[in-house]
């Protein structure tokens, strides 16, 4: 059961692509411009972009399920519309589509960093997440691979997401610690299959959410997530700055829908 899960990890990047191919509306070939609430309303269907994930999207069996897609979907379904997501592991692509009108929104945890505040709008905080260090388990007491504290990342390696947040936090925690992090952005994989190489031994290192780390962890016990790279943190979804209604929208719906059983449910399903 656990190499069937693995497996699962290590091909989510081909199932995100096909789903987006042969089970999603098809995303647009030309550039547009990003809509605003009214454009949407009158077209009827809200275009998302998200990561194929264990906690935001996922297809099980003839199931779509996740975290941001059953929030996405209970957004659309109160203001009568309809959903095309696109799984789209690329975090770059997924900020170029929304700059190009391909996607009205990012239904994925952001981190409000000063470069994203600077190129779209974001909404109320929608989790709390960190990021932490993935890693295998030690081998012996004397593993010099083994990071116990941050202060052992010196002269590492650090594996992320191309364009990933979490960048500017490794490099800042680089200062704290006064050497140098390395960093190598990997731009065809998401965070899951980042997880899925350390594990098999391809990489030493990789940092990503806890939350995908801790349901990754699950399937694969070789793995240790126990050393924080950031602090606990809020994370939003993105709008273009080209939709301040559309904005507007989510936070207002936000703030009732997260005071509702429905809400709570949906959180506790996929954040334990």
């Amino acid at each position: 059961m656990k190499k069937t899960k693995l497996l699962k990890y290590i091909i989510l990047g081909a199932v995100a692509a096909l789903v987006a191919t042969f089970m999603l509306p098809k995303r647009e070939s030309r550039k547009g411009h990003p809509r605003d609430y009214a454009e949407i309303a009158a077209n009827g269907t809200l275009r998302a972009a998200t990561e194929y994930n264990s906690i935001s999207f996922y297809v099980d069996g003839d199931t779509l399920s996740g975290f941001h897609y059953e929030l996405i979907e209970a957004f659309a379904r109160d203001h009568s519309l309809q959903v095309a997501i696109t799984p789209e592991m690329s975090f770059n692509e997924r900020l170029e589509g929304l700059a190009e009108g391909r996607y009205d929104v990012i239904a994925y945890g952001l981190l409000a960093t000063s470069e994203l505040k600077d190129s779209l709008l974001l909404t109320a905080p929608i989790v709390l997440n960190r990021q932490v260090l993935v890693q295998r388990k030690m081998d012996s007491p004397d593993d010099s691979l083994f990071v116990r504290s941050q202060l052992d990342l010196a002269g590492k390696t650090l594996n992320v997401v191309k364009g990933s947040p979490s960048i500017l936090r490794i490099r800042n925690l680089g200062n704290e610690i006064g050497d140098t992090i390395y960093i190598n952005e990997i731009e065809k994989y998401g965070s899951e299959q980042l997880i899925a190489l350390v594990a098999h031994g391809d990489i030493d290192y990789a940092v990503c959410d806890e939350a995908i780390a801790r349901s990754a962890a699950d399937s694969l016990p070789q793995i240790d997530i126990n050393t924080a790279i950031s602090f606990t943190q809020f994370y939003s979804w993105g709008v273009s700055k080209q939709s301040p209604v559309l904005l507007d929208s989510l936070n207002s719906w936000l703030e009732r829908f997260k005071t509702k059983k429905e809400y709570k449910k949906i959180y506790r399903k996929y954040y334990k």
